[in-house]
Protein backbone atom coordinates (compact mmCIF):
# COMPACT_ATOMS: atom_id res chain seq x y z
CA UNK A 1 0.00 0.00 0.00
CA UNK A 2 3.02 2.31 0.39
CA UNK A 3 3.92 5.05 2.82
CA UNK A 4 2.63 8.52 3.54
CA UNK A 5 4.27 11.48 5.26
CA UNK A 6 2.16 12.81 8.11
CA UNK A 7 2.38 15.70 10.53
CA UNK A 8 0.25 16.82 13.45
CA UNK A 9 -0.06 20.47 14.36
CA UNK A 10 -2.07 23.26 15.92
CA UNK A 11 -3.25 25.61 13.19
CA UNK A 12 -2.75 29.32 13.80
CA UNK A 13 -6.29 30.64 13.22
CA UNK A 14 -7.41 33.50 11.02
CA UNK A 15 -6.62 36.26 10.57
CA UNK A 16 -3.20 35.48 12.07
CA UNK A 17 -2.50 32.37 9.99
CA UNK A 18 -2.84 34.10 6.62
CA UNK A 19 -1.01 37.21 7.84
CA UNK A 20 2.02 35.20 8.93
CA UNK A 21 1.92 33.04 5.80
CA UNK A 22 1.96 36.13 3.55
CA UNK A 23 4.77 37.67 5.57
CA UNK A 24 6.74 34.42 5.33
CA UNK A 25 6.29 34.43 1.55
CA UNK A 26 7.30 38.10 1.45
CA UNK A 27 10.59 37.29 3.18
CA UNK A 28 11.36 34.98 0.24
CA UNK A 29 10.48 31.60 1.78
CA UNK A 30 9.23 29.69 -1.28
CA UNK A 31 7.71 26.94 0.89
CA UNK A 32 5.37 29.42 2.64
CA UNK A 33 2.23 28.70 0.62
CA UNK A 34 2.63 24.93 0.92
CA UNK A 35 2.78 24.96 4.71
CA UNK A 36 -0.22 26.23 6.70
CA UNK A 37 0.88 28.44 9.60
CA UNK A 38 1.12 26.15 12.60
CA UNK A 39 2.71 24.93 15.82
CA UNK A 40 4.18 21.46 15.28
CA UNK A 41 3.14 18.59 17.54
CA UNK A 42 4.50 15.76 15.36
CA UNK A 43 7.14 16.67 12.76
CA UNK A 44 7.04 15.08 9.29
CA UNK A 45 6.85 11.33 9.90
CA UNK A 46 6.73 8.58 7.29
CA UNK A 47 4.33 5.76 8.10
CA UNK A 48 2.72 2.85 6.31
CA UNK A 49 -0.54 4.06 4.76
CA UNK A 50 -2.48 1.10 6.19
CA UNK A 51 -1.73 2.39 9.72
CA UNK A 52 -3.85 5.52 9.19
CA UNK A 53 -6.97 4.13 10.95
CA UNK A 54 -4.89 3.29 14.04
CA UNK A 55 -3.27 6.73 13.98
CA UNK A 56 -6.63 8.47 13.63
CA UNK A 57 -8.04 6.51 16.57
CA UNK A 58 -5.01 7.43 18.69
CA UNK A 59 -5.35 11.13 17.85
CA UNK A 60 -9.05 11.04 18.71
CA UNK A 61 -8.19 9.61 22.14
CA UNK A 62 -5.49 12.23 22.69
CA UNK A 63 -7.83 15.09 21.76
CA UNK A 64 -10.60 13.79 24.01
CA UNK A 65 -8.24 13.90 27.01
CA UNK A 66 -7.47 17.60 26.53
CA UNK A 67 -9.36 20.82 26.97
CA UNK A 68 -8.82 24.25 25.42
CA UNK A 69 -5.96 26.46 26.51
CA UNK A 70 -4.82 29.99 25.70
CA UNK A 71 -2.16 30.49 23.05
CA UNK A 72 -0.33 33.80 22.95
CA UNK A 73 2.38 34.70 20.46
CA UNK A 74 4.84 37.49 21.10
CA UNK A 75 8.10 38.58 19.49
CA UNK A 76 10.65 36.58 17.55
CA UNK A 77 13.36 34.02 18.15
CA UNK A 78 15.75 32.00 16.03
CA UNK A 79 17.44 28.62 16.00
CA UNK A 80 20.44 30.03 14.12
CA UNK A 81 23.24 29.05 13.78
CA UNK A 82 22.11 25.48 14.59
CA UNK A 83 19.19 25.61 12.16
CA UNK A 84 18.26 28.34 9.60
CA UNK A 85 14.92 29.24 11.19
CA UNK A 86 13.31 32.43 12.47
CA UNK A 87 10.09 32.02 14.43
CA UNK A 88 7.43 33.85 16.39
CA UNK A 89 7.66 32.85 20.04
CA UNK A 90 4.89 31.27 22.06
CA UNK A 91 4.72 33.19 25.34
CA UNK A 92 1.62 31.45 26.69
CA UNK A 93 0.51 27.92 25.86
CA UNK A 94 3.91 26.20 25.99
CA UNK A 95 2.74 23.82 28.71
CA UNK A 96 -0.34 22.77 26.74
CA UNK A 97 1.67 22.28 23.53
CA UNK A 98 4.35 20.28 25.33
CA UNK A 99 1.87 17.95 27.01
CA UNK A 100 -0.06 17.56 23.78
CA UNK A 101 2.97 16.60 21.70
CA UNK A 102 4.05 14.17 24.45
CA UNK A 103 0.65 12.48 24.19
CA UNK A 104 0.71 12.42 20.37
CA UNK A 105 4.21 10.83 20.35
CA UNK A 106 3.51 8.52 23.31
CA UNK A 107 6.00 5.62 23.44
CA UNK A 108 3.18 3.08 23.26
CA UNK A 109 1.34 4.92 20.47
CA UNK A 110 1.36 4.45 16.69
CA UNK A 111 3.53 7.51 15.96
CA UNK A 112 6.13 7.16 18.70
CA UNK A 113 9.39 8.74 17.64
CA UNK A 114 12.45 10.47 18.99
CA UNK A 115 13.05 14.12 18.10
CA UNK A 116 16.33 15.41 16.69
CA UNK A 117 16.17 18.37 19.11
CA UNK A 118 14.33 19.02 22.39
CA UNK A 119 10.73 20.09 21.78
CA UNK A 120 10.37 23.87 21.52
CA UNK A 121 6.93 24.99 20.31
CA UNK A 122 7.05 27.94 17.94
CA UNK A 123 5.59 29.36 14.70
CA UNK A 124 8.12 29.36 11.85
CA UNK A 125 8.16 32.55 9.76
CA UNK A 126 11.37 32.00 7.79
CA UNK A 127 13.29 28.83 6.95
CA UNK A 128 16.32 28.24 4.76
CA UNK A 129 16.42 31.71 3.20
CA UNK A 130 19.29 34.19 3.03
CA UNK A 131 20.76 35.50 6.27
CA UNK A 132 19.69 39.03 5.28
CA UNK A 133 16.09 37.90 4.76
CA UNK A 134 16.10 36.03 8.05
CA UNK A 135 17.42 39.15 9.79
CA UNK A 136 14.56 41.09 8.21
CA UNK A 137 11.98 38.53 9.41
CA UNK A 138 13.46 38.62 12.91
CA UNK A 139 13.26 42.43 13.06
CA UNK A 140 9.96 42.92 11.22
CA UNK A 141 8.04 40.63 13.59
CA UNK A 142 9.84 41.59 16.81
CA UNK A 143 6.67 43.29 18.12
CA UNK A 144 4.22 40.73 16.69
CA UNK A 145 1.46 39.60 19.04
CA UNK A 146 -1.62 37.37 18.74
CA UNK A 147 -3.86 35.52 21.21
CA UNK A 148 -6.50 32.82 20.78
CA UNK A 149 -7.90 29.77 22.55
CA UNK A 150 -6.53 26.51 21.13
CA UNK A 151 -9.44 24.08 20.93
CA UNK A 152 -7.89 21.21 18.99
CA UNK A 153 -5.29 20.13 16.46
CA UNK A 154 -5.19 18.53 13.02
CA UNK A 155 -3.58 15.70 11.07
CA UNK A 156 -1.87 16.69 7.81
CA UNK A 157 -0.39 14.75 4.88
CA UNK A 158 2.39 16.03 2.66
CA UNK A 159 1.63 15.52 -1.01
CA UNK A 160 4.14 14.59 -3.71
CA UNK A 161 4.11 18.30 -4.62
CA UNK A 162 5.45 19.16 -1.15
CA UNK A 163 2.19 20.81 -0.07
CA UNK A 164 0.70 19.93 3.33
CA UNK A 165 -3.04 19.20 3.28
CA UNK A 166 -5.35 18.75 6.25
CA UNK A 167 -6.78 15.23 6.56
CA UNK A 168 -8.84 15.71 9.71
CA UNK A 169 -9.37 18.01 12.66
CA UNK A 170 -9.42 16.74 16.26
CA UNK A 171 -11.36 19.03 18.61
CA UNK A 172 -10.55 18.77 22.30
CA UNK A 173 -12.86 17.11 24.77
CA UNK A 174 -13.30 18.18 28.37
CA UNK A 175 -10.35 16.32 29.81
CA UNK A 176 -8.09 17.63 32.57
CA UNK A 177 -4.97 18.08 30.44
CA UNK A 178 -3.84 21.60 29.66
CA UNK A 179 -3.98 22.73 33.30
CA UNK A 180 -0.95 24.27 35.11
CA UNK A 181 2.28 22.34 34.92
CA UNK A 182 3.19 19.44 37.14
CA UNK A 183 6.44 19.62 39.13
CA UNK A 184 9.46 19.31 36.85
CA UNK A 185 7.62 20.11 33.60
CA UNK A 186 8.23 23.31 31.62
CA UNK A 187 6.11 26.33 32.43
CA UNK A 188 5.22 29.32 30.32
CA UNK A 189 7.19 31.51 32.74
CA UNK A 190 10.43 29.51 32.37
CA UNK A 191 10.10 29.67 28.58
CA UNK A 192 9.64 33.46 28.65
CA UNK A 193 12.90 33.79 30.56
CA UNK A 194 14.88 31.57 28.17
Amino acid sequence: MGTVTLGVSIAVPEPYGSQLQELRAGFGDVAAHGIPTHVTLLPPTEVEADRLPEIRAHLSEVAAAFRGFTMRLGGTGTFRPLSPVVFVKIVEGVVGCTRLQDAVRAPDGPVSRELAFPYHPHVTVAHGISEEAMDLAFTALAEYAATWVCEGFALYEQGSDGVWRKLREYPFGTGPTGVPAQPGSPTDETVRRS
